[in-house]
């Protein structure tokens, strides 16, 4: 299977979707809030009505941030009977972004929440591709069909912005509030709600809940409050660059390449538009002197078709540069009192498996499992439960993350040259001897089992 780095990572509560939601006032209706202006004088208060809800056990979550994981986990919960309000700190949810590749793993996660197939017609089939050198060389060919075979299903390519506008379109009216900064204050435990407070246009929020969902990203506030002794996201000493343009006019076939410390990749949307990505080695904060257009010009601009005709379309100002960090070191736990992290805020990755949104997905249908699996919910058996499915494997998927990561930024010519001979007979061993990198991801099932017939069976 083809390595796509499709989503270097960023804040989930940075990441913008796909259809502007209300952020207005959540109202008198809303037994869950409570908004007093930023000075403290109270606009609405229902503390009683709030404690009789609760109390009733009426289930309400709270998602902090509006990214892939935490939408997929909006809608998962939403699926199973909570009262779920999701909070966006951007100003509303343009269809910005670039692409991501889901592989089978999440495709089945997204089966579990009925949004699978849509997701499939909507995508880019990625086919016939391979791995190549700067000049143009064939180090492997990657076989699309042998990879839907092994893993039942193909990796499927699409815009951010397209899978966030399906996720938001799950929802109800009303459930994204954009514009939005929110702030957990009290994880709560199983006796107590949590609480999480929201400033937007001026005025605060207090929201209790049965259940937080933190996906706020890389850099999240709630990790740090969580976990306040952990060490946090380390840079990885790469930084990445992504950009959407149109199809250039000479065909070419989905490609990876990889130079010395450099790597491009160049992938078909199926609008017709064309998906690049770059990683380079690069310090820290790091930034062109002139523009980014003109960085990747000076990286990239003398290798193989099609990347000078992709960067001869690119527009400076829609060029995307992350530096990666990842959490090398894994949390303790994947949660504490009612609160869940998810995805970057809970394991940022490197994007050389391109696996950190399709863990994001994992990670939301996996808490939806255990949050609804029965009648009632106790936070501290049902959070408990999530952090024992989640961490070991996403633990090990990061540190996997970490050494491919490493073997594609080499940068000695020794080494590299190297590397082109042992990947060029590791293809020759066949395309199976390549997918086993694969195996215990992209064949991952979602608890209860596939929802739709498995084409590998």
């Amino acid at each position: 299977m083809e390595q796509h780095r499709a989503d270097a990572n960023e804040s989930g509560a940075n990441e913008p979707g796909a259809n502007g939601s209300d952020a207005n006032d959540p109202g008198v209706d809303d037994p869950g809030a409570r908004r007093t202006d930023v000075n403290g004088a109270e606009a609405h208060r229902s503390d009683a009505r709030r404690t009789d809800t609760y109390r009733t056990g009426a289930r309400r979550a709270v998602v902090v941030g509006a990214g892939i994981g935490g939408l997929t986990a909006a809608v998962a919960l939403h699926r199973r009977g909570w009262r779920v309000t999701v909070l966006e700190r951007s100003a509303d949810l343009a269809p910005v972004g670039a692409g991501i590749a889901l592989a089978p793993n999440a495709q089945r996660a997204l089966d579990v929440v009925g949004l699978g197939d849509r997701v499939r017609d909507l995508s880019a089939w990625q086919g016939d591709g391979g791995m190549r050198t700067p000049a143009g060389r064939w180090l492997v060919r990657t076989d699309a069909a042998a990879a839907a075979a092994r893993f039942g299903g193909p990796l499927v390519l699409l815009h951010r912005a397209t899978l966030v506008e399906i996720l938001t379109s799950a929802l109800p009216d009303g459930a994204v509030r954009t514009g939005t900064a929110a702030v957990v204050t009290d994880p709560g435990d199983d006796r107590r709600p949590a609480r999480v407070t929201a400033v937007a246009e001026g005025a605060e929020t207090e929201w209790e809940a049965d259940l937080v969902l933190a996906a706020d990203g890389i850099h999240s506030a709630t990790r740090r409050a969580l976990f306040p002794g952990h060490p946090g996201p380390r840079y990885s000493g790469r930084t990445t660059w992504r950009v959407v343009v149109p199809a250039p006019g000479r065909p070419f076939a989905p490609h990876e390449t990889w130079g010395a410390g450099r790597l491009w990749g160049t992938q078909p949307l199926k609008d017709g538009r064309v998906y690049a990505y770059a990683m380079a080695t690069a310090p820290e904060g790091a930034r062109a002197p002139d523009d980014e257009k003109a960085e990747l010009l000076r990286l990239f601009g003398d290798w193989h078709h099609p990347v000078p005709e992709v960067l001869a379309a690119v527009d400076p100002d829609r060029v995307l540069r992350h530096d990666v960090h990842h959490l090398i070191t894994p949390l303790p736990a994947h949660h504490r009192g009612r609160v869940a992290l998810l995805g970057d805020a809970a394991h940022a990755m490197m994007p050389s498996l391109g696996q950190g949104g399709n863990q994001a997905v994992e990670d939301a249908v996996v808490l939806a499992h255990h949050a609804g699996a029965d009648g009632g919910f106790t936070p501290s058996r049902a959070l408990a439960a999530y952090t024992a499915d989640r961490l070991p494997r996403t633990t090990a998927i990061v540190r996997k993350a970490a050494r491919t990561g490493a073997l594609t930024m080499l940068s000695a010519p020794p080494a590299v040259a190297l590397r082109s001979v042992l990947v060029g007979a590791a293809a020759r061993l066949g395309p199976g001897f390549l997918l086993k990198g694969f195996d215990g991801i992209a064949d991952w099932r979602p608890p209860g089992g596939p929802t739709r017939p498995d084409p590998s069976a």
